[in-house]
């Protein structure tokens, strides 16, 4: 059975957070964000599997823009 979304993981300084949805956003229905720690800068980006060549490469610009560095998935997240 494929995957419906993929996710990564990413941490980024907290007052990037706002600005970083703000672009997700403005690729409507690329990526899908959502915060796991405001205070830590801890974040989940899901994107279809479809659009998996898109997201990476937006993704990669903005590690290069902003100080967004993936990192290993959480011991424990919360659900949905």
């Amino acid at each position: 059975m494929e995957k419906t979304f993929e996710y990564r993981y990413f941490s980024l300084p907290p007052q990037d957070i706002a600005y970083l949805r703000f672009i997700l956003e403005s690729y409507d229905g690329l990526c899908f964000m959502r915060t796991l720690d405001n205070r830590s800068g801890v974040l989940e980006v899901a994107w279809p599997a479809s659009q998996r060549a898109d997201a990476q490469q937006l993704l990669a610009a903005l590690e290069k823009e902003i100080a967004l560095h993936q990192i290993p998935a959480p011991e424990t997240i919360p659900p949905l």
